[in-house]
């Protein structure tokens, strides 16, 4: 039985009307782009980089935007959904700059046809996005960033940290955790207690391994958001306004809270993007925000709109 995200099914598997481009990166990988045109362009477009543990799925933001005059983009990062290779480590990288060529390969693709761009992260793709911006700060790319529950922080203190970061470098593939734990992915599938059909081979509900090479590239990058950055760009960061991170199993609680990320780490080093950063904490907000039941969703959506009408 499905609880408070109880509705109607929302299908969010491959579209089988999807135009997507395979984008060819060095050292063979490629990453996929995913295109959805609006009836009537004329407000630019949205490029969508997803999280860890994910892929683009989430067709009801696509239309949104579209119906709205953008046309939305999304790229699944090398080893992510659509991108996964047989045989391939998923969602595993050591340096999260590596990212970056795919995004700047995405942002040309779009760039053909748009002059105005809007570049929208979630969670860890919040965190890449932000740097990659801050990176390509000179380079006139984007007109705004969209960050939804991004991963500017996480909660072991600092020794953990140190010695998570010293097994990454000379044991990059041990595992850290076998996995993100089902609450989460529990809240938000329709074979269990949520709305949204994905695929479980790309986003299985329990995530994927956490290896400490992966770990260690993420907390160099928190490093370097702490430090702060010089996005020149607009940027809105959306949060929930609460935390639940030791949930075990599904409970109404956890589809009304991130139970990924600790939301003070967005409030603390959210504002140290750039020069003009917007905070917005959504109420009883999920992980990724877009995939709240109503009408927690269509406030985080709204709270777009409006950042939008002033870049």
């Amino acid at each position: 039985m499905h609880g408070i995200g109880s509705g109607p099914l929302q299908t969010c598997a491959v579209s089988s009307d999807e135009d997507t481009t395979v984008l060819p990166l060095r050292g063979g990988a490629t990453a996929t782009l995913v295109r959805r045109r609006a009836a009537a362009n004329d407000r630019g477009a949205i490029l969508y980089v997803h999280g860890f543990a994910d892929y683009f799925f989430q067709e009801h933001v696509a239309g949104h935007y579209t119906a709205q005059g953008y046309d939305f983009y999304a790229v699944d990062l090398r080893g992510y959904g659509r991108s996964l290779r047989d045989g391939e480590l998923p969602n595993y990288t050591t340096d999260m700059a590596v990212y970056f060529e795919e995004i700047d390969a995405a942002i040309a693709k779009v760039r053909e046809e748009h002059s105005r761009v809007v570049l929208m992260g979630h969670s860890t793709g919040g965190l890449t996005t932000s740097l990659w911006a801050h990176e390509r700060r000179a380079s006139d790319l984007i007109n705004a960033l969209v960050l939804n529950s991004p991963w500017l922080d996480v909660v072991e203190p600092p020794f953990i940290r140190q010695v998570v970061k010293v097994i990454g470098r000379v044991a990059p593939k041990v595992k850290i955790r076998a996995n993100l734990g089902e609450a989460y992915g529990a809240a938000i599938h329709s074979s269990r207690n949520g709305e949204w059909d994905f695929d479980l081979t790309w986003k299985p509900l329990a995530g994927f391994p956490v290896l400490a090479g992966w770990i260690r590239a993420i907390l160099i990058a928190q490093e370097k958001v702490h430090k702060g950055l010089d996005v020149r760009v607009p940027v809105l960061v959306m949060h929930s306004d609460k935390s639940m991170l030791n949930a075990r199993e599904w409970s109404e609680d956890v589809s009304r809270a991130d139970a990924v990320l600790d939301v003070e780490g967005m409030k603390k080093w959210g504002p140290k993007i750039g020069s003009s950063v917007k905070v917005v904490e959504i109420k009883a907000g999920m992980h990724d925000l877009f995939l709240s039941p109503e009408p927690v969703r269509a406030a985080a959506l709204a709270e777009v709109d409006e950042f939008l009408k002033t870049t």
